[in-house]
């Protein structure tokens, strides 16, 4: 892959690594390193891309390979929440909307990191067999996996 359509195809999929991040990573400068080092590892990796899925799919999987090992290597914390307005990527100006999604984030976050994959994904419009080849699982398992998480974020949601 050139160069220019490495950068295209990650101009398509920023606003997923993006959200991603958002989850993981709640300062400004935590999801600023992080992306960086995701564009660092995804061009050093780029051969490793076969073309035998979609150029997101791998994007994804370099991206969550990343976000864990920067929490695993990093001494900063990344569990505190200083800022709720700092972790929002503005939808719509609907104020109503901005807090639905509000909710909806600090939902997610109660989650396992796995139960968080997989929602993300799944609200990204990935279908199952998608998520099971990113995770290597399943489809079947992702299918009862995001029943269960659906339900969860209800009680979650019912809290808030």
């Amino acid at each position: 892959m050139k160069e220019q359509e490495f950068i295209k195809e990650i101009d398509n999929c920023k606003g997923l690594i993006l959200k991603l991040i958002g989850l993981y990573a709640y300062s400004f400068s935590d999801r600023n390193d992080i992306y960086q080092e995701i564009l660092f590892n995804a061009w050093r990796g780029i051969k490793s891309f076969q073309g035998k899925s979609k150029f997101s799919t791998w994007l994804y999987q370099v991206a969550l390979n990343t976000i864990f090992t920067y929490n695993r290597t990093s001494k900063k914390t990344m569990g505190k929440i200083s800022d709720i307005e700092d972790l929002i990527v503005p939808v719509a100006p609907q104020v109503e909307k901005r807090e639905d999604i509000q909710r909806l984030y600090q939902a997610i976050r109660k989650l396992t990191e796995i139960d968080r994959i997989i929602i993300t994904l799944n609200l990204e419009g990935y279908e199952n067999p998608e998520i099971a080849d990113i995770l290597g699982i399943s489809p079947n398992y992702v299918g009862v996996k995001l029943h269960r998480i659906k339900n969860q974020l209800q009680t979650f949601l019912k809290q808030l």
